[in-house]
């Protein structure tokens, strides 16, 4: 049946409504088509984005709580509101109550509060879409474009969390077939409780010139986001990028790079080089593992005479003058 859930199986939908927040006047309601959110006391900037997540199937409603949240912790907030749309393939309730639990379950873990969104079905998709606008409220945006030659890039936990996740769950079984043993496969899907980067980026914020989320396309299109942002040069060399052996396992069997697939779970933060040991050391605090991976340089300058323009990305010294496009897309082609 293709349309509005009926109120029944809407109910349900409803319910998940995360962490309890007082600012909260009006959340999800049957009839309701927007909520209402007091920013009497707030902060001064509220930061807001929108994120959609269909391919992952397995932990759909988990990675779109997550992927929302870390582009607003990457701008300095700490995320509080979301709104969730969510296009089902069909009416099957085991299905819509797997992804609202993990919704519910992944909003209360962060202390986040649902406060609205829509849910459809509709036949012609093969597997659920969410789609989250998340919220959140800051005294200092911190924005990607704000690298500037003489910063530091670092890099939290390792490149490619989520792919390997991802790869661990949904392509496990080709996995398996290349050859990656049980016990790696099982750690990877572990993974997924690391997709979160609001710890990281809370922890490093004060310190960073800018921070940037690492999704779809991975390291590498982080990298290029946030020099064509700041109009800068990023040089970094991939030895000094952290990589998970269970990374590397499950990328390896499929022939996926860990640095151009999708990165959530890993903040890329420019840091001036005086602040870098504050930012490690804030990092270490709370258990996040950094990898300092490269630097910020003016545009023009890649130490060769090449003039590389801004937006550029050198790799081991090699020019990446346009994002790649995921390589975890042609598995699922």
């Amino acid at each position: 049946m293709t349309g509005k859930l009926g109120p029944e199986a809407l109910a349900e939908v409803l319910a998940a409504t995360g962490a309890d927040d007082a600012a909260v006047d009006a959340g999800p309601a049957y009839g309701e088509d927007a909520a209402a959110i007091d920013l009497d006391g707030a902060d001064s900037t509220l930061v807001v984005a929108a994120d959609p997540l269909s391919l992952a199937a397995d932990a759909v409603g988990e990675l779109a709580v997550h992927v929302a949240c870390n582009d607003v912790a990457a701008s300095g907030a700490d995320p509080r509101w979301l709104t969730h749309t969510l296009f089902l393939p069909d009416d099957d309730p085991d299905r819509r109550r797997t992804v609202t639990d993990q919704v519910d379950a992944t909003a209360r873990e962060l202390g986040v509060a649902i406060v609205g969104g829509h849910t459809e079905v509709l036949p012609s998709l093969e597997r659920p879409l969410c789609s989250m606008t998340a919220l959140g409220t800051t005294d200092r945006f911190v924005s990607s474009g704000g690298a500037e030659p003489g910063d530091r890039l670092l890099l939290t936990k390792g490149a490619g969390i989520e792919a390997t996740a991802i790869l661990a769950t949904d392509f496990r079984e080709a996995c398996a077939e290349a050859g990656v043993p049980e016990a790696t496969l099982d750690a990877a899907a572990g993974f997924l409780d690391e997709v979160s980067v609001v710890p990281d980026a809370a922890a490093v914020r004060d310190a960073a010139s800018a921070m940037h989320d690492p999704t779809e396309g991975g390291l590498l299109t982080a990298l290029a986001e946030t020099a064509s942002a700041s109009g800068t040069v990023v040089s970094v060399e991939r030895d000094r990028v952290p990589v998970r052996p269970e990374t590397e396992a499950c990328c390896d069997a499929l022939g996926v790079d860990p640095l151009a697939t999708f990165g959530s779970g890993a903040l890329l933060a420019a840091v001036p080089p005086e602040r870098v040991a504050e930012a490690t050391d804030a990092l270490a605090a709370v258990g996040i593992a950094v990898g300092e991976i490269g630097e910020v340089r003016a545009a023009g300058d890649d130490g060769s005479g090449s003039d590389p323009g801004a937006g550029t990305v050198l790799l081991d010294g090699d020019r990446i003058d346009e994002a790649p496009r995921d390589e975890l897309y042609p598995l699922w082609e």
